[in-house]
């Protein structure tokens, strides 16, 4: 017998894990295939964060914490928005989590209704309406294509607001695209939001210091939203940690104790020790951020060069993350050499994994048919073979 909630039937798989599933099948089935469909650095955790976590272990930090977090990292937390972001959350106001992903289910579960609206621009992260529909809530998609530099207009957020409307997703540094809204970009978003009190700007910063452009604006920086607006962050991509598992939620203090009490009924505290070293990763020299950032910088120039040389490729130039998300809508229609129909963008991604052996993710699967993601977080060797496998594979389509 077997009984599951609908809940859980009404939830889509992962598209990215699911993709990199299949991609370790293959490998593990002897066939050599490049993994650029996960969001993961692939340098190691920077020995400083690491010997913190040994040290950890010999000074006996093993036991339950607080359910936000130890103090001393919700002080570093705070300590990190005011002197890099200029913005000011008490380190009361700072829940710690198992990744952002749970502090984003957090605040989600903790807000919103079934009836509620969250508008979010499109493409975006494969979770964000899963976690929106686990809530009861009812998604509001903004697209926003290549042409738009994947950026949502003043003017499309005011069409998508209604009296229903309880909170704005936004995530900059992109994922699925790496674009970046500029200051003067957020600024006019907020013009909107001033006018609408009861709207809450859930802002999703995990990409933060993977960023080509110079400078960072985060959405809590503006007076007019301040005290409705809700930071999402964490260690994983900016140090490296991703197996660690520490996100956290930064949000006025009524809110972080509703978090508080969601979490401390089903998952309690997160690691003692990944918290310790997640500590050190704040408190610790910032010099690797820089390294890697330097490294995701190239990668990004040589597979925008590359990818560009594709014919019926469609490229922006990303400013931020480690993705690339280019048009490939001129393949889909096209038949493969056994006489296969590519019909969907999902079609071509299984195409690429199946007789290239590159694992991408559907576009679709992001709220954007008619493209695929790539993970430049790999090697330059990795990138270039992989993107040498993509133009063979889309030449033999017709």
């Amino acid at each position: 017998m077997t009984h599951i909630s609908d809940r859980v039937q009404a939830l889509a798989p992962s598209a990215t894990l699911a993709m990199s599933q299949k991609s370790n099948e293959l490998k593990a089935q002897g066939v050599d295939v490049i993994n650029l469909s996960v969001g993961e650095p692939d340098f190691e955790t920077p020995l400083h964060i690491k010997e913190a976590a040994k040290r950890a272990i010999d000074e006996n930090f093993t036991f339950y914490t607080p359910v936000p977090g130890y103090m001393s990292l919700r002080k570093a937390v705070s300590e990190k928005l005011s002197k890099e972001n200029g913005v000011s959350y008490a380190p009361e106001q700072i829940v710690v989590s198992n990744g952002a992903k749970q502090a984003l289910c957090n605040v989600i579960l903790a807000t919103i209704n079934p009836g509620d609206e969250v508008i979010i621009p499109m493409p975006a992260w494969v979770s964000y309406v899963e976690m929106v529909k686990l809530a009861g809530g009812t998604t509001v998609e903004v697209h926003a294509d290549i042409t738009q530099d994947f950026k949502m207009t003043p003017a499309q957020l005011e069409a998508a607001i209604t009296p229903a409307t309880r909170m704005l997703l936004l995530c900059s540094p992109s994922n699925p695209t790496g674009s970046i809204y500029s200051r003067e970009e957020l600024e006019a978003l907020v013009k909107v939001l001033a006018k609408y009190p009861d709207i809450m700007v859930l802002a999703d910063e995990i990409y933060e210091h993977i960023n080509f452009t110079g400078s960072f604006t985060s959405m809590a920086s503006f007076p007019e939203i301040a005290d409705r607006t809700i930071i999402i962050n964490g260690v994983s991509k900016a140090y490296a940690m991703t197996g660690w598992r520490i996100g956290y939620c930064a949000a006025p203090q009524w809110l972080a104790k509703a978090v508080a009490k969601l979490q401390g009924q089903y998952t309690s505290n997160a690691s003692s020790i990944a918290q310790k070293a997640a500590e050190a990763a704040y408190t610790g020299p910032q010099d690797c951020i820089a390294e890697m950032n330097k490294a995701f910088e190239r990668r990004r120039d040589l597979v925008v060069d590359l990818a560009s040389k594709i014919p019926g490729l469609k490229v922006n130039r990303p400013q931020g993350a480690f993705y690339l998300f280019p048009e490939v809508s001129a393949y889909i229609g096209k038949s493969t050499p056994e006489g296969a129909k590519i019909a969907s963008s999902a079609d071509l991604a299984m195409y690429l994994l199946e007789k290239g052996h590159v694992a991408t993710v559907d576009g679709g699967a992001f709220g954007m048919e008619g493209y695929i993601r790539l993970s430049y977080a790999t090697s330059d060797e990795n990138l270039r073979e992989a993107m040498k496998r993509i133009a063979e594979t889309l030449a033999s389509l017709s």
